[in-house]
């Protein structure tokens, strides 16, 4: 029982591919349900291992892997079928290359080797899906198409905070 955490970032990892699929054929009605199901385990797996103590080191590498792997095909896929600009698919990628820089350079200064993420990342995360789920159900025909500026003007909004927030606990970490 204790690793269906695990197995839940498993599972959105090996739905990706549909979600990518689907989004870039513009199917978006089953995007949207494929995807809401996918992005659903990221909270599932998070309060499964929170609430039964289910955690493991493994787990604490494969969530994050796992949502970078979702968020990543998703916003590259919402990218070419043009349901996004591709400023925002940038800045998301951005934001992931300057954390993993971030690591990299910390590990490489003061050899420390754990990273826990930060409540700005958390939330940078539910924002990223939240809005998927957003665009995918304005595409649908679900929302007022009044939501796709709300949804971008979010995950901007949210990617910039927990990038600058990133650079701050890394900076901190340097110092000692």
């Amino acid at each position: 029982m204790r690793h269906i955490p695990n197995l839940l970032c498993l599972l959105r990892i090996a739905l990706t591919p549909l979600c990518v699929s689907l989004i870039a054929g513009r199917t978006w009605e089953a995007a949207l349900w494929w995807t809401l199901l996918a992005g659903s385990t990221d909270y599932w797996d998070g309060w499964l291992a929170r609430r039964m103590n289910w955690n493991s080191p493994l787990g604490a590498y494969l969530d994050p892997l796992a949502d970078k792997i979702l968020l990543a095909g998703c916003y590259i896929a919402l990218g070419m079928a043009g349901a996004v600009p591709w400023w925002l698919v940038s800045m998301v990628f951005s934001r992931d290359v300057l954390i993993l820089t971030g690591v990299a350079v910390v590990y490489k200064a003061v050899g420390r080797r754990d990273f826990p993420p930060t409540q700005s990342g958390k939330l940078s995360t539910a924002i990223q899906i939240m809005a998927i789920v957003a665009v995918l159900g304005a595409k649908a025909g679900f929302f007022a198409p009044a939501v796709l500026p709300v949804a971008i003007g979010a995950v901007a909004a949210g990617t910039l905070f927990s990038g600058l927030d990133y650079i701050r606990v890394g900076w901190h970490m340097m110092k000692g």
